[in-house]
This record gives C-alpha cells, sequence and structure tokens, in this order.
C-alpha cells in the first residue's frame, strides 16, 4: 500500500501531462470542458493505477480485468494501451523504469547503488501462439508446452531492483545465446551472479558466479 500511495502522485502527473485537460484523447482542442460527457467505468485516480498495476503483474487474459471493471474486453484493450504509457513515464520520472538501452546500465543510477552486486536471469512469459507454424517452432521451447518470450534482467541484489530489461526474444533461444545477442554494461568491478543456464558466459570486465549443481543432479 505504501509503494501504491507513492507512485499515484507520479501517476496522476504523468496523466496531465501525457493527456492535458485541453485537448481530447486524439490531441485535439476541447469543445467542452474537461469532465463534461459520459463518466469512464474508473473515474478515479487510484481505479486507474490499480487497473494498470495489476494487469501488468499477474498478466491476464482482457476478459478479467473487463469483468472486475464491468466493461468490454474491446473498452479493456483500449484502457490498457492508454494507461501503460502513463505508468511507463511516472515509473521514469521516479528513476524506477528499467533501463532499456544495454549500454546505458552501467551509468544507471540504480546499478551504482550500495555494493555492485548483480544477478541476472532470462525469465520467460507465456504469448500469443503465432499462426505461422515457422514462427510457433522457434518460439516453443518444448519444455513448458506453450509458446514464450524471453527477456534477459539484470537485477541489483540489494535494493532488489530491476536495473535492465532486454528486449523479447523467442522463447527457445538458449539464456547464455540470448545474453551473448544483447551484451549488458556493467559498473566497474561488478559481480554478476548467473544460474545454470549461462555456462562459459564470462563477459569481459565482470566477475561471474555460477551454483554448481550437486552430483545427483549431473547423474
Amino acid at each position: 500500500m505504501a509503494e501504491f500511495e507513492k507512485l499515484l502522485p507520479a501517476f496522476q502527473a504523468a496523466y496531465n501531462k501525457k493527456y492535458p485537460a485541453d485537448r481530447t484523447l486524439d490531441g485535439q482542442a476541447r469543445q467542452r470542458r474537461a469532465g463534461a460527457g459520459a463518466k469512464g467505468k474508473r473515474p478515479h485516480w487510484t481505479d486507474k493505477l490499480l487497473f494498470i498495476v495489476v494487469y501488468q503483474k499477474t498478466n491476464p487474459w482482457h476478459t478479467m480485468p473487463g469483468l472486475r471493471c464491468n466493461v468490454s474486453q474491446a473498452h479493456t484493450n483500449d484502457g490498457l494501451h492508454h494507461l501503460w504509457p502513463v505508468l511507463h513515464h511516472a515509473l521514469r520520472e521516479m528513476g524506477q523504469a528499467p533501463e532499456r538501452e544495454a549500454s546505458q546500465v552501467a551509468h544507471n543510477h540504480v546499478a551504482l547503488e550500495g555494493p555492485p552486486a548483480l544477478a541476472m536471469d532470462g525469465p520467460e512469459r507465456r504469448r500469443q501462439r503465432p499462426i505461422d507454424a515457422t514462427q510457433h517452432k522457434e518460439h516453443d521451447r518444448g519444455k513448458k508446452k506453450t509458446p514464450t518470450d524471453k527477456h534477459i534482467l539484470l537485477v541489483n541484489a540489494h535494493p532488489s531492483t530491476v536495473i535492465s530489461l532486454g528486449p523479447p526474444l523467442a522463447g527457445s533461444r538458449h539464456d547464455k545465446k540470448a545474453a551473448a545477442a544483447v551484451p549488458i554494461a556493467s559498473p566497474v568491478n561488478a559481480t554478476r551472479a548467473k544460474d545454470p543456464g549461462f555456462p562459459g558466459y564470462e563477459p569481459a570486465g565482470v566477475r561471474t558466479a555460477q551454483p554448481k549443481k550437486p552430483p545427483q543432479a549431473r547423474s
């Protein structure tokens, strides 16, 4: 709740900047005063923020947030596209948005907080099944029986904050190859923990630590 209340003023400021009161959603000058006309299903700032935060956290089908807010699937989709840029801008203004440019990670203020103890991983998220059979094979890892996308994440271990979010890659791509495709610059003398999915991944100027599998797991 404290994090939500801290984010709310930044979200409100970002919304007013993205969608000024004297302009319509299309950017045209308003013919009527702001607030006239039909009222939306999410009239309050808390409703808007909760709607987009819950969706980003749980990634449900569009029908689920639509049922909670009593709106159709089409209106849910419009609302998500309407509010997502606002949330991203608010997080960026607060310095909480992950870095999208891998070359800028070494200068990110979150990466420089505390000892340079970082950790990386290649989590996967479900995606819609591609219609093209070739694309489906590329995104189907085979292990989870569903098409997925993969992102390479870099986390600062002490504030437990995501520093870098890599571009979406096919879920079938190996973690090591995905990390090599988008090299992430790290602060000087940083240590980077990695899971067994990154064997032999040793970026220059970075000390890595990888846990070893127990003998019974290797046999």
